[in-house]
């Protein structure tokens, strides 16, 4: 077996491989093996009607489809194999069968896209928006509020409805006096100012009792999902059953010690801001990176071959279908539900599978430009972070990785790495609070904001150039 090499515009190519006579004629004798059970000709048993018997009713050809499926796969993954140390492969390949005769080379093409050469742009200096990491009072008392709400206790009252309470309802809905599919509850629990229900169908239950029947009045948005009920006014007879509200607790050291492991308020209070400045410090971190990067492919001339963008996209489909399985839906049941197809899904997700190209293309042309290595303690040290993090042994992890990741890991630390190295070298760019100002101003002020609005802009104007 053989293969050439033709290069093609546009960062493709056309393998052209080559496949001996011998070897098409075995995959024909598989062929045959696979199929024979399945053709039937008079005067022989299933399965044992010779293949030249057959070759000479159907011709030659009837066992060459099959063949050619078996060759094909094996034949370009040994090709690609050994083209890969001058080619760099990106996409899956386009087949396309050549010459397929007997007595001679089977012969067929793969069309494959090859990683695109970038004008890399500037990458040393980068401006980026500065990040404000400050955590705020009102931020921690938010936080605070939130896990209160969420601990709070739910208990029974006997007393009018009010905004907040959950209320254990029947209800059935009426249009033009007739009941309508999937407008009957029983027992169902609604949270008053949620929101969940249509229209004022909530407010009309505030200041109502528990055995209370009554009607609510409503109406059903021109946009709603069910065509038949659009816009339409609706009756819906409704009792309550119970009525709960929410007791929360004191926010003291009794709160602290039942929703922390901390002693006292105080303790607890520091410690939701210091998780809340970890999250915000990470979350800058990652959003400074993306910035940086994305910057550098503005800045940058990137020409992405169809092919490798769609393989992209059909991995990161696959990707998503393998989360689905993890949480038991599968990705046909997924688009029932959600009435997308494969080609919908597949459209939604090239912006994303765009950008994810074109990082990786610049990431990998700033550590070649600044010749980042990744040494082997550098793949030792992933290791064991992988091994912490899933809680397990060193050697088991390489053993479960298998030698032939270490390329995988080596191409992520060095990803990383310049990613690193491009965050270090930005320049953050301060908030003109000048610029702030004179907005402010224009805004609340008469007949004097002109004046100073200019004022202002001609201090961001000096700040810049202080800059």
């Amino acid at each position: 077996m053989g293969y050439k090499v033709e290069k093609l515009e546009g960062s493709m190519a056309k393998l052209i491989i080559d496949v001996s006579a011998e070897e098409f004629d075995a995959a024909c004798e598989k062929a045959y093996q696979k199929n024979k059970k399945r053709i039937s000709v008079p005067g022989f048993r299933a399965g044992k009607v010779p293949k030249a018997m057959i070759e000479k009713m159907y011709g030659k050809e009837v066992f060459y489809e099959d063949a050619a499926n078996i060759i094909i796969p094996d034949a370009y993954e040994k090709t690609y194999d050994e083209a890969i140390k001058e080619l760099e492969i990106v996409s899956a390949p386009k087949i396309e069968v050549v010459e397929m005769e007997a007595g001679k080379s089977f012969v067929f093409s793969a069309e494959v896209a090859l990683k695109p050469e970038i004008k890399l742009g500037k990458y040393k200096g980068v401006e980026i928006d500065k990040i404000d990491v400050e955590v705020s009072e009102d931020e921690v008392n938010e936080a605070i509020e939130k896990e209160r709400q969420n601990a709070a206790r739910i208990v029974s009252v006997e007393r009018e409805v009010k905004s907040g309470d959950t209320v254990t309802i029947d209800f059935e809905g009426f249009v033009d006096g007739v009941a309508f599919e999937g407008g009957k509850g029983e027992n169902y629990n609604l949270e008053i100012g949620s929101h969940s229900f249509i229209d004022t169908f909530e407010d009309q239950i505030i200041g109502k009792n528990i055995d209370d029947e009554f009607d609510v009045n409503v109406t059903f948005p021109e946009n709603y999902q069910a065509a038949n009920l659009a816009g339409k006014p609706a009756v819906f007879k409704v009792k309550i059953h119970e009525i709960k509200e929410k007791q929360l607790a004191d926010l003291d050291d009794d709160f602290a010690s039942d929703v922390s492991s901390y002693d006292t308020f105080a303790e607890y209070k520091e410690s939701v801001k210091k998780n809340l400045s970890d999250k915000k410090a990470d979350d800058a971190k990652k959003a400074k990176e993306d910035a940086a990067v994305n910057a550098i492919i503005e800045d940058s001339e990137i020409e992405i071959p169809e092919m490798m963008l769609a393989t992209q996209q059909r991995e990161m489909l696959d990707e998503f279908a393998q989360r689905l399985r993890y949480q038991g839906m599968s990705i046909d049941q997924y688009f029932k539900y959600t009435g997308m197809n494969a080609e919908i899904m597949m459209e939604q997700i090239k912006p994303q599978a765009e950008q994810k190209i074109k990082t990786q293309l610049v990431l990998e042309a700033v550590a070649k430009a600044e010749n980042i290595e990744v040494t082997d303690d550098d793949v030792e040290a992933e290791i064991k972070k992988i091994a912490d993090n899933y809680k397990m042994d060193v050697e088991k992890v390489k053993e479960t990785l298998g030698a032939g990741n270490e390329d995988a890991i080596k191409k992520d630390i060095a990803m990383q790495k310049a990613i690193d190295f491009i965050t270090e070298n930005a320049k953050e760019k301060a908030a003109k609070k000048a610029t702030k100002k004179a907005k402010e101003e224009v805004a609340e002020e008469g007949e004097e904001k002109p004046k100073k609005a200019t004022k202002a802009k001609k201090e961001a104007a000096e700040e810049k150039t202080e800059e």
